[in-house]
């Protein structure tokens, strides 16, 4: 799949679909169109066999503020926001790996849509701030339960009551993002990252876990491990097989 839908630009490369949000005139800022596009997207991917993750990246400066206030219609009744059309929720119930390439401001929205995947890589040029406050909006796609789950709740009541920006170290720091590279390399740095995530059924399983055993006690979490794998077969042959592939990768980085 490859091209442009929308404001949205869409290409594969070696199991690799990459979705850049392509708006540089509104900061990349994502229209009502450009939401429910992008949850069609991830939708698409996640019925690919031929897409085994995805990228989500921007035209610079920015990477995005996420929803488009200038495009927002007014709520008709309390169910609205509960409701809409929610990339936040869209990322949340992947279970192909997502992965953000931030190249720039990455600010409400955006910063929910970089909690929301599997993992985030930063530009050293990217900056994170949570402005719902300052704009006298509550988060609506998850920011209040996955940033202080990110970065601690003291962390996060700062950001979300001040606005401030922390950059792109201090990100990796507290947790919002997993690597810093310099900016005229996020896109390959990236898109090798995403290539070396395993092409088995065993991904989405594992991300599952990790979703579903987060808030659990230890001992939950082990027991919801467990029954995930007691019924689960095993091929001896191939498991063999994957042993001896993954042994010849280590050796060869």
């Amino acid at each position: 799949m490859s091209g442009s839908t929308g404001r949205l630009r869409v290409s594969d490369l070696s199991g690799v679909r990459t979705i850049t949000i392509d708006r540089a005139e509104a900061k990349n800022a994502l229209s009502t169109a450009m939401r429910a596009e992008l949850c069609e997207l991830l939708a698409s991917a996640e019925q690919s066999v031929d897409v085994h993750a995805v990228v989500i990246a921007a035209v610079d400066p920015v990477f995005t503020a996420g929803v488009d206030f200038k495009d927002l219609q007014p709520a008709t009744d309390r169910y609205d926001a509960q409701f809409a059309v929610n990339p936040g929720r869209a990322l949340r119930a992947m279970r192909t790996p997502v992965v953000c390439a931030v190249n720039g401001a990455c600010v409400s929205g955006g910063l929910e849509i970089v909690l929301s995947a599997s993992f985030a890589v930063a530009s050293d040029r990217a900056r994170f701030a949570d402005t719902h406050a300052r704009l006298d909006a509550v988060p609506t796609w998850g920011l209040t339960a996955l940033l202080p789950r990110a970065v601690g709740i003291r962390k996060a009541r700062e950001m979300s009551i001040t606005g401030n920006f922390v950059d792109a170290e201090e990100a990796l720091r507290i947790g919002i993002v997993n690597h810093v590279v310099p900016h005229a390399e996020l896109s390959r740095f990236t898109q090798e990252l995403a290539e070396q995530i395993a092409c088995t059924r065993a991904v989405g399983e594992v991300l599952a876990l990790y979703d579903q055993g987060q808030d659990l006690s230890v001992d939950a979490a082990l027991a919801l491990e467990a029954r995930a794998t007691a019924t689960r077969s095993v091929d001896p042959d191939a498991f063999a097989a994957a042993g001896r592939a993954a042994a010849a990768r280590q050796r060869s980085l």
